[in-house]
């Protein structure tokens, strides 16, 4: 669930926003542990502070679960020996709690009246505060503070008869977003809310079938992709084949956009999309929205902003450079004891390609501002190289709303474009000139004629506030404060 106040402990990507997980599923595969952790691999970017995998082997269900990457996790002695059978689901997690609790890491598993259920999933519930109250009051037990719980409990009280039925009973009742992939004894199941917000896609490797959150996760198992699993779809695997099911009213899709722009690996198929394309393909709207007069070169901020600043230079007509340089050995867990090493932390991940830029008018392209704090850093770094005039373009429009639907963003008040205009993030960042393409222009880029106001293509609640889905934990928080708000200003005045 999403904490608002929350503060990144990763100091070199505070500035970003993080997606909360990535999930991937196995049936039918001897080796349904093994893949799932090559899968779990090509999803790190999707969640890099825990992962675990659950697994069936016919009879019994085995699981495993840690705070750390995927490869140092899954790499330790005698690991994969206990992750036995021909069925298993992984998750990797991005926490947002300021703490990864072993008792949040996905998947999780309980014993149902059924037998064994095990659940891993991507997004955010906008309801699970309000249900999870409700179950305590009737006397449920809580083991995580994790939203997918409710989830779990909803499923075992669920008056249908079959596993199936229970959890479709269960999904019905939940608000949000999620895209999900669990097993319940022989049989694999993956599901999308009605609005399709997070992804999920469907792949096959010889007999067996696999679930994944992006098809880069398929390429790295060396599995087909098949196609996305569709908004408000449901399928389940198991000995027979594949069957899919439509357990929800018709909703309007609303991919999330942000995966086009920066979640996604780039090299991923995502809503009949290749990511890469679509990248460049905001780059050259971008270019030809905010052109640059007088710039030399165009130099990405690495590694998100390349595929962009690729297309801006070719719509700009402008060398392609790469004036930063990216170091990928910096880690997450780097000890920073100083304010001042602290403040060098943007130059331990980039340092400038001073011979590049020394004299140059340069365009910096990044996918986002979120804070500002980076940014300002880069732009700093770039001037002190020699650049002459540094300018910014950035492939999304302003973020000036919070997400509350598996994205791990900043409370509103903490993002620049909610408290600042343009011209005054500009000067706040130290550029020379600072330009977003327009949500429109990010339709376009998309293949869309623009937005279409009455009935979003997409969710771009980040850019616009225009919410896909009731958020009922969030105005259930609001109405409450309000009410405490106007007590206490009545006992001022008694």
């Amino acid at each position: 669930m999403i904490d608002e106040n929350r503060v990144s402990e990763t100091p070199f990507d505070d500035d970003k926003l993080k997606e909360e997980c990535g999930i991937f599923g196995v049936f039918g595969h001897e080796d349904a542990a093994p893949l799932t952790v090559l899968g779990l691999h090509a999803l790190q970017h999707r969640g890099q502070e825990a992962t675990g995998i659950v697994s069936f082997d016919r009879q019994s269900f085995h699981s495993f679960r840690a705070a750390d990457m995927v490869g140092k996790a899954y790499g330790a002695p005698g690991v994969m020996d206990q992750l036995k059978g021909h069925v298993a689901i992984g998750h990797n997690r991005y926490s947002t709690t300021g703490e990864t609790s072993m008792r949040n890491i996905q998947p999780l598993y309980a014993d149902l009246s059924f037998g064994g259920f095990a659940i891993a999933h991507n997004g955010n519930l906008t309801n699970a505060h309000s249900l999870r109250t409700d179950l305590v009051t009737q006397g449920a037990l809580f083991q995580s503070t994790s939203d997918t719980e409710v989830i779990i409990h909803l499923t075992a009280r669920a008056k249908q008869k079959t596993p199936v039925d229970k959890f479709i009973e269960a999904l019905r009742i939940v608000e949000g977003a999620f895209s999900i992939v669990a097993c319940a004894d022989d049989m694999m199941i993956g599901v999308r809310d009605p609005h399709g917000i997070r992804p999920l896609v469907l792949g096959r490797l010889g007999t067996a079938h696999i679930l994944a959150s992006e098809s880069c996760a398929l390429d790295i198992a060396g599995a087909d992709f098949v196609r996305d699993i569709e908004p408000g779809e449901m399928v389940v695997i198991d000995a027979q084949g594949i069957q899919s099911k439509r357990p929800f009213d018709n909703k309007p899709s609303k991919f999330c956009i942000f995966e086009y722009i920066y979640f996604a690996r780039p090299d991923s198929r995502l809503d009949g999309h290749a990511v890469y394309q679509i990248r460049k393909n905001i780059g050259a709207e971008l270019a030809a929205e905010a052109p640059c007069a007088g710039a030399d070169i165009v130099v990405p901020v690495p590694d998100s902003g390349v595929p962009a600043a690729i297309g801006f230079a070719g719509g700009a007509g402008l060398p392609f450079e790469l004036g930063i340089i990216r170091s990928h050995y910096v880690g997450r867990t780097f000890i920073q004891p100083t304010a001042q090493i602290r403040n060098l932390g943007v130059k331990m991940k980039h340092n400038a390609n001073r011979d590049l830029l020394a004299g140059k008018n340069v365009v910096l392209v990044d996918d986002s501002i979120v804070r500002g704090t980076t940014s300002r850093k880069i732009v700093d770094m770039v001037r002190q190289a020699g650049a002459r005039e540094v300018h910014m373009r950035i492939s999304s429009p302003p973020t000036k709303h919070s997400c509350f639907y598996g994205i791990d963003t900043p409370s509103r008040e903490d993002l620049v474009a909610h408290r600042m205009g343009v011209d005054e993030i500009c000067a706040h960042i130290g550029a020379d000139s600072l330009a977003y393409i327009s949500v429109d222009g990010l339709y376009r880029a998309l293949g869309k004629a623009g937005r279409d106001h009455a009935m979003p293509q997409y969710c771009d609640a980040c850019f616009t506030g225009d919410y896909a889905v009731q958020l009922t934990d969030f105005e259930n928080r609001a109405a409450a404060q309000k009410v405490t708000h106007l007590q206490d200003r009545q006992g001022k005045k008694s």
